[in-house]
């Protein structure tokens, strides 16, 4: 396993070498600093903590401060940890790169979904609506829940409320482009979140 934090730039087209257009995400891969490695013993797991995207010392708190002065590098705004990597091939402070994949990997690429705010059950779930004419008083309400339980409403119950800004995982999508000069990975499809929103990009787990 093996993986980078990133930031997504946003999206555009490129050719292949048959001349098929193929639509792509444009991430900036890195340059990501190791800032810590747990292991067994110390902290019940295995896995290596990543910083990405430099933080003003005068925003960053004292206990984050020194945090990152442990792997001499600044406060990083973005923070997050990888499992299931060989603690060996790194070291805290080292540098990970967007060379770390290759044209033709497969990736799973994880982000935050843009919030759409408060939403009712039609665009949230995608219910039907009730009849729109012939003096019906239901349009688009969430239904009645009475014949479910009268005195509680089940978890999972699909009702209006708050709409995206959710953690989503998007498997198996195929690295057409590795740019090392600028630290950009071309990303094949759509990922979630806003433009110059934060992403972690990790070697697929499907095969």
């Amino acid at each position: 396993m093996k993986g980078i934090l990133g930031k997504k730039l946003g999206m555009t087209q490129v050719f292949t070498a048959e001349g098929n257009v193929v639509p792509v995400t444009v991430i900036e891969a890195g340059p990501c600093v190791v800032l810590q490695k747990k292991d067994q013993e110390n902290d019940g797991y295995e896995a290596v903590q990543f910083g990405f995207s430099d933080k003003k010392e005068s925003r960053s708190n004292k206990p984050e401060a020194g945090h990152a002065k442990k792997a001499n590098t600044t406060p990083k705004r973005y923070v997050r940890e990888i499992r299931g990597i060989n603690l060996g091939d790194y070291e805290v402070g080292q540098e990970v790169k967007a060379d770390l994949f290759t044209e033709g990997e497969f990736v799973d690429v994880t982000g935050i979904s843009k919030g759409k705010g408060f939403a009712g059950v039609i665009k949230r779930w995608g219910q039907s609506t009730g009849p729109m004419s012939h003096g019906s008083r239901y349009h688009r309400g969430p239904g009645s829940m009475g014949s479910i339980q009268a005195n509680r409403v089940p978890k999972g119950k699909r009702l209006p409320g708050h709409m995206g800004s959710e953690t989503i995982t998007i498997q198996k999508l195929e690295v057409i482009r590795v740019d090392v000069e600028r630290n950009v990975l071309l990303i094949k499809g759509s990922i979630p979140g806003p433009k110059n929103g934060f992403v972690k990009v990790k070697q697929t787990v499907k095969n």
